[in-house]
Order: C-alpha cells, then sequence, then structure tokens
C-alpha cells in the first residue's frame, strides 16, 4: 500500500505532507515502509518539521510529596491552552522524572531549554537529557572531577544548548569551589554529548553566579545567569566560542532596592523580571516589573513593559503566548496574570512549595545519541 502510494506521489509532496502532521503520526508513518523511515529520521527533516510548526506546548515540572514514605515525585505534565484562555489541558499523559532526587531538595531541580525540542533536567549532580515529545531520554554520567581537601563545592549555575560548529550538545555547570566564604573560586565544566565525557574550562574569569529559580535561560545560542560584580548583571556563555560576555540590566535597576531576579521570554525578545522577595519582610505593596531588552545586547533597548500588582507569589515562571504571565505562589498553586486585561486567575495546579519550573517547547523529532553516534541536526 505505502510502496504504491511513493509511485504515485512525488518525494517531495510526501515530505510537504509530512511537515503538517504531528509528531504520534509521524513515529505511525515510520513503521509502515522503509523509505517514511527514511524521510523521517533525516536530519533535513527533523530540522524542518521543527522549524515549520507555529505550535507551542508548555511542559510544568513540579513535585508532589507521597505520604507512605515522605519522599518526593518529581512529575511533568504537558499541557496547552488556547489564546488569550486559563484554560489548560493535558496534551499527553504525566510523565515521572527517573534519576534526579526524591528528598526536599526536589526544589531545586531544574529544567532548561527547550534546544532543538531538547530539555535537561537536573538536581546539580544527576541530569537527564530528555524529548518531551518522544519521551525518549538519557542520563549522563556525574562529573568526575573532585576538589582539594578541606574544600567545598556550591552549584550556582547550570546550562544546555547546542554548538553548531562542533555539531554537539553541551550541559555546563558553574561551581563555587572554596575554603572559606571570603576566597571563593569559579569552576567553569562542560559536558560533551558526542563523547560523552566532561572536560575542565580554563583560562577565563568568571564573576559570582547566584542561584535563583527563575534564571537560566536559554537563549540567543547562549546560556544566561545573574552574577555579582559592583552591581547585578547577566553572565551570558556563548555555545560555539565557548566565551563569556555580560548584558546589563536596566539603568534604574540596582541590587539593593531588595527585589528578586528572574528571566524570562516576552514575544521571543529576552525579558527582566523583578518581583517582591518572597523571604523579606518587605509590604506587600511592592511591584511586580517587567522590562524588555528590544534589541539582544544593548542595554539602552531595555522598555519597561508594565509594572503589576500587587501579588504575593514565591516566583514568576514564564510567558505564555505572549501575554499570560504564570506565577508560582507561596502555598505551591500556579495562577495566570494577563499582562493586557490585567485578568488573574487560579489555573488548578498544585504542587509542592517551590517546586514548580516552566519550559515552552514545540514538538520535536530530534533524537538524543549515544556516544559515539551522529548527532543529526542541520542548520
Amino acid at each position: 500500500m505505502m510502496d504504491r502510494i511513493m509511485k504515485v506521489l512525488p518525494q517531495d509532496v510526501v515530505i510537504y505532507i509530512f511537515l503538517m502532521l504531528p509528531v504520534k503520526s509521524l513515529l505511525r508513518f515510520k513503521c509502515t515502509c522503509k523509505t517514511f523511515c527514511n524521510i523521517i529520521n533525516s536530519s533535513t527533516f527533523i530540522h524542518l518539521h521543527l522549524h515549520c510548526s507555529n505550535d507551542e506546548l508548555i511542559l510544568f515540572k513540579h513535585s508532589i510529596k507521597q505520604e507512605e514514605d515522605d519522599l518526593f515525585k518529581n512529575i511533568l505534565s504537558f499541557l496547552s491552552s488556547e489564546e488569550n484562555c486559563f484554560d489548560f489541558k493535558a496534551v499527553s499523559p504525566d510523565f515521572d522524572v527517573p534519576e534526579v532526587t526524591t528528598t526536599s531538595a526536589c526544589v531545586f531541580v531544574q529544567v532548561i531549554g527547550p534546544c532543538n525540542g531538547l530539555i535537561a533536567i537536573t538536581d546539580s549532580f544527576a541530569t537527564i537529557f530528555f524529548n518531551p515529545t518522544t519521551r525518549h531520554y538519557r542520563s549522563i554520567p556525574a562529573c568526575p572531577f573532585g576538589i582539594p581537601k578541606r574544600y567545598r563545592r556550591s552549584i550556582s549555575g547550570i546550562g544546555f544548548g547546542y554548538d553548531s560548529i562542533r555539531n554537539d550538545y553541551k550541559f555546563i555547570r558553574i561551581s563555587e569551589v572554596y575554603e572559606d566564604y571570603m576566597d571563593k573560586d569559579m569552576k567553569v565544566d562542560i559536558f560533551d554529548l558526542s563523547t560523552d565525557c566532561w572536560r575542565e574550562l580554563n583560562g577565563q574569569q568568571v564573576p559570582l553566579v547566584f542561584w535563583t529559580s527563575c534564571s537560566e535561560i536559554l537563549y540567543n545560542n547562549a546560556c544566561h545567569w545573574f552574577a555579582s560584580t559592583d552591581d547585578t548583571i547577566i553572565l551570558c556563555f556563548e555555545m560555539n566560542t565557548e566565551e563569556f560576555y555580560h548584558l546589563e540590566l536596566p539603568e534604574s535597576c540596582h541590587w539593593y532596592d531588595g527585589k528578586s531576579d528572574g528571566l524570562i521570554i516576552v514575544n521571543n525578545c529576552l525579558s527582566y523580571i523583578r518581583y517582591p522577595d518572597p523571604l523579606s519582610d518587605r509590604p506587600a505593596e511592592v511591584l511586580i516589573d517587567i522590562w524588555i531588552m528590544k534589541e539582544y545586547n544593548k542595554r539602552e533597548s531595555w522598555i519597561k513593559r508594565c509594572s503589576i500588582g500587587p501579588i504575593t507569589i514565591d516566583t514568576p515562571l514564564a510567558v505564555w503566548k505572549g501575554d499570560l504571565l504564570l506565577l508560582q505562589t507561596k502555598n505551591g498553586d500556579v495562577i495566570g496574570y494577563d499582562l493586557n486585561s490585567h485578568e488573574i486567575r487560579d489555573l488548578n495546579l498544585y504542587g509542592y512549595p517551590r517546586s514548580w519550573r516552566v519550559v515552552i517547547y514545540k514538538e520535536s523529532l530530534t533524537p538524543i545519541p549515544r556516544e559515539g553516534d551522529t548527532i543529526l541536526v542541520k542548520n
């Protein structure tokens, strides 16, 4: 049957039809004949399919406490909603995250990406690469590099991205190594997926990176974190060159004003969100400010999008479809705030407090290769 279709339809027409189909249908077609399988597995088709799709989905990571053993289960939920709609619906069953911590430290489990449809999930020690569409995943080995005796290590920044020059995915870990709190050295380790090995990156001065639950953004082929110099900056790591650079924050924003910092993407622009520190005693009247960098790496292009509130939250999570700001409350609920209508609603999503993370992604066929496999990415 399928062979007859290939004789009637030119291959270009078949590819065009396939590009319109969801991944679930394509995986079925792969099983029908060798020709279809070769087309769908090709790096060219995988690249075209990823970039032809305009439909975005949202991945929610949260944790729940299990009463029987007091351990925690880390769960990924895959949802979507219509534009300007608070009603999120599941697009596929939940997925239990393997290998990461099941202790109360689950609140530090980060989800980074997407990068060509892949994401990284890590508790800073155990890490998996995961395709949320195909649900294929791969764990990576623990970093083998130790520290001197009597020294301590604190993981302060992690990142994940793709090096288009070397055709390789990379996982980056920034850590503080110190004997006492007054004298800290920053250490950078990189895992290369193609070789299945860790290596140390030396020769660059790295400022003190500080962790926030709403940062570690992959944007413009660079990872972004907050760091401290004379003031707060956005530290960036370019995947191809493996060089650090930094972005300056809006001139009116400073570390000493008592707000917390976050990074989000709004209408395809890197954006900076300032919100009341959930641990401070400051009054609830403090507003949430959103700044958008209209032209990347130009400080003068920062534009204040809005100030909203007062809203009592723990952390921001993401902006969905350009207008719906997703926020995590101190109780472990998720609420939505419409930046245009200023409507706010509970989204009926519940988890352990501070455990929520969000990634907005597109369906992808991108495989996760093992050591020695060819990485199928076409630029």
